[in-house]
């Protein structure tokens, strides 16, 4: 038996959804990438603990994966075991301003929630694609808010199995990042200290922000958001389109004619015609403005 076998194997054992080769096409906001070796669907964190345990004393690679609306999963697909959160969208009021989401709540739940419970501080993140936990670990954010604002701490379980939190400060939240980058914690849980406000009003904004996302983001097409991190004193988008790059292909792949800060998959695209565009992009922004382009999106496998 080997040790991918023997995972699985004990997944079934803990009564957690384990199944091979599973294509990530179904799991990616792109609708590209290729199959993962075993696909875990733990129940909770308790769970996910000890997987993540078993796989350190495997050396097993483990990926964890929520909406994967910020990833380009390449073609060959994702070597050792890949943890999908799903399961795990419980939120909960802690106190009449703190609200707990598990890992595997969508940033659309925890802002419905928010709004139910007349709290405001969330409605930056209304629209935006993904689950608590990828918010976390890549500090979200949008129109002038980011996870940073309202985020008072973090739940994780590390690879000897073991649980603990980091507080605000100890995440180490910056444009795009947070500590849990450089890490091999796996993100269990999260909690946001928001603000009691008027619901009406809460509600308005955030169907204001939903409205300029369809204004001016090609949300009809296949897309992991933003392609490009925003560099210093610019906008990606105005240099992509500066350099004539709007509209150009690769294979199904796009450049955003709505929007050139997007790559789109505009029907039949593989990771690889999405990479060698991101790479045509990024080298042609250098060669004409001097600027270079880093992705935000996170390239796997």
């Amino acid at each position: 038996m080997n040790n991918i076998e023997a995972l699985e194997k004990y997944a079934l054992s803990l009564e957690c959804s384990a199944e091979r080769e599973v294509s990530m096409k179904n799991y990616t906001s792109f609708k590209v990438g290729g199959p993962a070796e075993l696909f875990l669907s733990p129940e909770d964190a308790g769970q996910t603990a000890k997987l993540v345990r078993f796989c350190e004393k495997e050396e097993i690679s483990v990926f964890v994966l929520g909406k994967g609306s910020n990833l380009l999963v390449s073609d060959r697909g994702i070597k050792g075991a890949v943890i999908y959160t799903g399961k795990q969208c419980g939120i909960s009021l802690v106190d009449e301003n703190t609200v707990r989401a598990q890992s595997g709540a969508s940033l659309a739940q925890l802002c419905t929630f928010a709004l139910e419970n007349s709290l405001s501080g969330l409605e930056f993140a209304y629209g935006i694609p993904g689950t608590v936990g990828g918010a976390v670990f890549m500090n979200a954010g949008a129109y002038g808010g980011e996870m940073k604002d309202v985020l008072l701490n973090s739940e994780y379980v590390s690879t000897d199995g073991t649980s603990g939190e980091l507080d605000n400060e100890a995440m180490e939240l910056s444009y795009r990042h947070s500590a849990y980058e450089n890490s091999n914690l796996v993100i269990t849980a999260a909690s946001v200290r928001l603000a009691p406000a008027d619901r009406n009003e809460i509600k308005s904004t955030m169907n204001d922000i939903l409205a300029r996302r369809k204004e001016k983001q090609p949300l009809e097409y296949p897309s992991a958001g933003s392609t490009f991190k925003r560099p210093e004193g610019n906008f990606a988008g105005a240099l992509i389109e500066q350099c004539g790059l709007k509209g150009v292909s690769v294979g199904g792949a796009q450049v955003s004619e709505k929007h050139a800060g997007f790559i789109i998959n505009r029907g039949g695209a593989t990771a690889s015609d999405i990479l060698s565009l991101i790479k045509h992009v990024q080298a042609r922004v250098k060669a004409q403005t001097g600027v270079s382009l880093e992705t935000e999106i996170r390239l796997i496998g």
